[in-house]
């Protein structure tokens, strides 16, 4: 098992294939696994990088809260491309993946080669919508405080997970879904990498977010994929396999 060392916190990651370097970040309570249909699809022709965030998976669970955190978790993923010797990257995420993508590039956008936003969102402008964003989050908090891993949610992408330990993801919850500001949101102007905004015709929660992210982010490549709810590459795998092969088909060479 390969792990990064980030201060005496160890990040499980794994890489497979070769060529440009893709980076995808899971959805809060997944992991890795969920990206074993776009590793297969994908390897042939590119490395990609998936991991396990802190609290989740195969990466450690630390007991401090101030370990989880949206700069922690930018800087896990920094630290893994310094690992592969990516100057520059593919970076991409599903859910709280793709908000940690916007984050990545609004602190290093020049690692970015592109950028491949999944039902995602990109926050809150407003304190009211992020307080209420973050009550829930912390609500799930509590919830696997009190109940443990008996708290997963049966979601697709979650039923593809093994944990250790519900204190890792209530520590991620409060630290890594929960929203401090409007940076990410405020960055969305600033992105000039090709981007492509996908979601799942039926993830209701997220099809306006993937509407204003795609008519913020300047030259954005839109999708809606048919018959797919939040978790779009499980569903229909087919489906989004080609309109990432598409996008990636027409990335200027490096």
């Amino acid at each position: 098992m390969s792990t990064l060392d980030r201060a005496g916190v160890k990040i499980h990651y794994e890489i497979h294939g070769s060529g440009p370097t893709i980076l995808l970040s899971h959805g809060y309570s997944s992991t890795c696994r969920m990206w074993d249909g776009q590793i297969a699809a994908l390897k042939d022709r590119y490395k990609v990088v998936v991991w396990d965030m802190r609290g989740h998976g195969e990466s450690d669970y630390p007991k401090d809260q101030a370990l989880y955190s949206e700069g922690l978790t930018v800087g896990d993923m920094r630290a893994l491309l310094d690992m592969v010797g990516a100057d520059k990257a593919i970076v991409g995420g599903l859910s709280l993946g793709g908000y940690m993508s916007l984050a990545f590039h609004a602190s290093h956008p020049g690692r970015v080669r592109a950028l491949m936003l999944f039902d995602t969102g990109p926050g809150f402008k407003k304190d009211e919508a992020r307080d209420k964003w973050n009550e829930t989050a912390n609500k799930r908090a509590d919830d696997f405080d009190a109940r443990g891993l008996a708290a997963l949610n049966s979601s697709d992408e979650v039923k593809l997970t093994q944990h250790r330990d519900a204190k890792g993801l209530a520590g991620a919850a409060r630290g890594m879904l929960a929203q401090r500001n409007d940076r990410v949101i405020r960055s969305l102007e600033t992105v000039a990498v090709p981007t492509l905004v996908l979601v799942g015709a039926n993830d209701t929660g997220f099809l306006a977010a993937t509407d204003y992210m795609a008519a913020k982010i300047k030259g954005a490549i839109k999708v809606v994929v048919p018959d797919a709810g939040h978790a779009a590459n499980l569903h229909q795998p087919a489906r989004f396999n080609q309109a990432v092969e598409a996008f990636l088909a027409k990335l200027p060479a490096v």
